[in-house]
């Protein structure tokens, strides 16, 4: 073997050596922190809302809005084409549709009754907040709670049944 090919295999064997030395101290050593990300713009939009609901013993959702800072009970109904408010919730919430305004038919589990036509300017549920929702009032007797129907929750970005819990998402 030449004098240059020994030089050679001891060179490499030596920088072999060294790369093990060097990464056998990296590993007993402290991992060094990582560097601090950088904000991006997705983290200048807000959070989703995230409102999950449980189902009661009968699995129906029930859950209180606030409307004109009343707070009204509702059960959530996807059959129902339209937020339906009681003729009582509607009066408490300030919704006062006068006697000529009932002229919408309305298929209800008992036939058709006739409902007036309403826009509900901010509904709140928990944290999620829909504006402008177009609703209905019920006549006095024809409904005994208040719906959360399909004009609320198409608005929102999604929901889901997740066992007995739905999640409702903004």
């Amino acid at each position: 073997m030449s004098f240059r090919m020994i030089l050679m295999v001891a060179g490499v064997a030596i920088g072999g050596a060294n790369l093990a030395h060097t990464l056998a101290k990296r590993q007993s050593e402290p991992a060094a922190p990582e560097p601090a990300k950088v904000a991006s713009a997705n983290m200048a939009t807000p959070a989703a809302r995230v409102v999950a609901l449980r189902a009661d013993r009968r699995g129906h959702f029930a859950t209180d809005l606030t409307i004109n800072n009343q707070f009204v009970k509702a059960l959530v109904d996807t059959g129902a084409s339209a937020v339906a408010f009681s003729h009582e919730d509607a009066q408490k919430a300030g919704i006062h549709p006068k006697p000529g305004d009932y002229v919408i038919p309305v298929q209800t589990a008992n036939g058709v009754v006739r409902a007036a036509k309403a826009r509900i300017p901010e509904l709140r549920l928990q944290g999620i907040v829909v504006r402008d929702v177009e609703a209905t009032v019920m006549p006095p007797g024809a409904l005994n709670i208040t719906l959360l129907g399909m004009s609320f929750l198409k608005r929102l970005k999604s929901f889901e049944m997740n066992g007995n819990t739905l999640i409702l998402k903004q």
